[in-house]
């Protein structure tokens, strides 16, 4: 059924844009259609597709029409790299847009893109085993990101937290590379802030129940719950803590920024829940992206991952025209070409674009200004950005705040002096 919808998405994109000859730039996606993950893949394919179809009705790229070929990973690794050597090596795309969650980017990336030297962007992969597989020389300089590393999440959550008064929490997390990094991260800020962590309680996916992780972590009186998973299985913990008495106060993770969660729980047991994301730079981009994603998708453009999704194909789509090849190594160049310091600021959507393209074809630098704000990658394909402060309130995710990207490293300064 996913499947059909994709497609169907994909072709009414290309009948909406400008006609082509039999020329196509396809690239790779893979995304977490179902599975624990899935309402953050389903998001940020549509996603995917919305740029390229801006892209497209901006006039293409190299003359071509882009076009995703979407494959499911069903949030599971080796899924994913089945997914991923299908595209590389049988379809031969240039690069691969995804997974959402890092136990799917990172099986992908040491497995299949990496050796093949195929660009990888990932809009949603947190964790900061990426940067150490950069450090080590594992990525062979093709991997990139749209979302900041939980490195900086860690820290964020840790003092929303104790702004918050919360300064003793119990942990409870998933136990795969996100869920185990993230947990590291929160940890080291929270404590050398001041912050208590009385159980740190790791769990498997898609077991029946939890009963058994809640009643741990419950031991030690904690003022709330660090709940560091996804929507599915997040709302079976939360709804044992719940049961079981535990404080209804949560501390909660980007990707349970859900409806699902919300609605599985049950809004009345969640006023007092929060959490941080990956935050944006209000811009053109992000007013037109708010404006338009609904209409295209029918999904809330907040959902999780979907503007960190746009601006991945963004990039990719404008790195094809900047780099003047659909090959990989001419995408990973045309990257930091779309992105320049000293380009020209362009924005978002079709208008956007077809200045963006512009500009290229004229042989100028440009600055990719995105939905989620200014992008600029280091060596190792970061970014830094700001974090959101979020509440659930009467069933909505409303924002409290944001600490800008010096906050977060004010706080890292004061952390490495303890």
């Amino acid at each position: 059924m996913t499947k059909h919808l994709l497609l169907g998405a994909a072709l009414s994109a290309l009948l909406a844009a400008p006609a082509f000859a039999e020329c196509k730039v396809t690239i790779g996606v893979v995304m977490e259609l179902t599975g624990p993950a899935g309402p953050y893949g389903q998001a940020g394919a549509k996603s995917v597709e919305m740029a390229f179809r801006d892209i497209n009705q901006a006039g293409g790229v190299l003359g071509c029409a882009l076009v995703a070929d979407t494959r499911d990973s069903q949030s599971q690794g080796t899924v994913a790299v089945d997914a991923a050597k299908q595209l590389v090596e049988i379809g031969h795309v240039p690069a691969v847009i995804g997974g959402i969650i890092s136990s799917v980017s990172i099986p992908i990336l040491t497995a299949v893109t990496a050796p093949a030297r195929v660009v990888q962007v990932s809009p949603a992969s947190s964790s900061p085993t990426l940067t150490a597989l950069g450090r080590e020389g594992k990525t062979n300089g093709i991997f990139f990101r749209t979302i900041t590393s939980d490195a900086l999440q860690g820290v964020a959550a840790a003092k929303y937290a104790l702004d918050l008064g919360l300064k003793k929490l119990a942990v409870i997390h998933v136990n795969n590379d996100f869920g185990v990094n993230m947990t590291k991260e929160f940890s080291a800020a929270y404590k050398a802030l001041g912050g208590t962590i009385t159980s740190d309680t790791p769990y498997n996916e898609k077991a029946a129940n939890y009963d058994a992780e809640v009643t741990s972590a419950l031991s030690g009186d904690p003022d709330g719950l660090y709940l560091i998973s996804y929507p599915v299985d997040g709302a079976t913990i939360a709804r044992a803590w719940i049961s079981k008495g535990g404080p209804r106060k949560f501390l909660l993770n980007d990707g349970m920024n859900s409806g699902d969660f919300i609605s599985a729980v049950g809004a009345k047991y969640l006023n007092e829940a929060y959490g941080t994301s990956s935050g944006t730079e209000d811009s053109k981009s992000t007013a037109y992206f708010n404006a338009s994603y609904k209409a295209f998708s029918n999904l809330d453009p907040g959902s999780p991952a979907a503007v960190q999704a746009y601006d991945a194909g963004a990039l990719v789509g404008l790195a094809v025209a900047a780099g003047g090849a659909a090959t990989s190594a001419a995408i990973r160049d045309g990257i930091y070409k779309v992105t320049d310091p000293n380009g020209t600021v362009v924005t978002a959507g079709p208008e956007g674009f077809k200045q963006a393209l512009a500009l290229i074809k004229e042989g100028k630098p440009i600055r990719y200004v995105g939905v989620i704000g200014p992008i600029s990658f280091d060596k190792f394909g970061d970014i830094t950005g700001p974090f959101r402060e979020w509440q659930i309130a009467d069933g909505k995710v409303v924002t409290k705040g944001q600490l800008s990207t010096a906050d977060v490293d004010k706080i890292r300064a004061q952390i490495a002096v303890k």
